[in-house]
């Protein structure tokens, strides 16, 4: 017989096919999202321009010899840059630095983009989570509240409340957080009435899950997706509400300033000085497009119907 090899007709993988197929890993939701979300330049772009803005807007004041209620007499409406005084960007009609007001301004604008919508998230994620989770008298009820609020005209409530309470810059975020809510609760209502009955949460109705343990580990994580695209399109909304409160003078008190009131400033100053207007309504501006484009972005990163 014989002593060759015994050849087998079995074809071996090659070892390049095999790496790569062990190579090959499940990717999470948030995993493809954030993969998604990175071939969006645009939305990119707005979220580095954004980190860049708060933080110019919360360190930069550190670096800057003047403070935003400081007055220099002796330089008013000084036109920019004024580097023997470090007055970068000039001085407003009252002899303030300007990029120190631009900063706070920036800085109030932010604290109440962020707090307000947060108080207008935990309102709204709450509210629309229990009237469409538990159903029945409790969904008529709230949402027949949310009905009505809807009906009164919500600039009008946060101006009475202004009124009232009188222009306290805490207050300014709760008023503008408890009319920006309403959306929000009809949203994540919408979508806990479509996750209700799946079969995980009549798992966890077997389980003996409570509804407060459900609604907290169940539901709410499964709508984050759609309330944060939510989140970052409320924000300039709120922003802008502000600014248009500011500008109305009903926003925050001097010397404290945002970008609204500096924009109702700079607008008496145009012809004279029309850099006190343009200045802090490019600021503005670009802020608002940046989350805009963002929330787009997410929109389509978190979309399933997109892959």
């Amino acid at each position: 017989m014989s002593d060759a090899p015994v050849t087998s007709n079995l074809r071996v993988p090659h070892s390049d096919a095999l790496d790569k197929a062990a190579d090959v890993e499940g990717r999470s939701l948030w995993q493809d999202a954030f993969r998604r979300m990175q071939a969006n330049r645009a939305a990119m772009a707005s979220a580095i321009m954004l980190i860049v803005l708060a933080v110019v807007c919360f360190v930069g004041p550190l670096f800057v010899p003047w403070t935003y209620e400081e007055i220099d007499w002796d330089l008013l409406e000084a036109t920019p840059p004024n580097f023997e005084l470090k007055h970068y960007l000039g001085t407003d009609s009252l002899g303030r630095d300007m990029l120190a007001r631009l900063l706070q301004g920036g800085q109030v604008s932010f604290m109440v983009g962020i707090l307000a919508t947060s108080v207008a998230l935990v309102i709204g994620v709450t509210v629309g989570a229990m009237a469409g989770f538990i159903g029945g008298r409790v969904d008529q009820f709230l949402m027949r509240f949310v009905d009505v609020m809807y009906a009164v005209p919500l600039m009008f409530f946060i101006i009475i409340l202004m009124v009232v309470f009188g222009r306290n810059f805490y207050l300014m975020f709760l008023a503008i957080g408890f009319v920006e809510w309403l959306t929000m609760s009809r949203i994540v209502r919408g979508q806990t009435l479509t996750l209700r009955n799946k079969e995980f949460i009549e798992a966890a109705r077997a389980s003996g899950g409570s509804t407060t343990s459900i609604i907290i580990r169940h539901i709410i994580p499964n709508v984050l997706g759609v309330v944060i695209v939510y989140v970052t399109l409320t924000i300039p909304q709120v922003i802008l509400l502000e600014s248009f409160l500011s500008f109305l003078g009903l926003g925050v008190q001097a010397p404290m300033t945002s970008w609204g009131a500096l924009i109702a400033e700079g607008a008496q100053e145009m012809e004279i000085t029309p850099r006190t207007l343009i200045l802090p309504a490019v600021c503005l501006s670009t802020t608002l497009f940046c989350f805009n484009f963002l929330g787009d972005g997410l929109r389509d990163a978190l979309d399933p119907k997109d892959r």
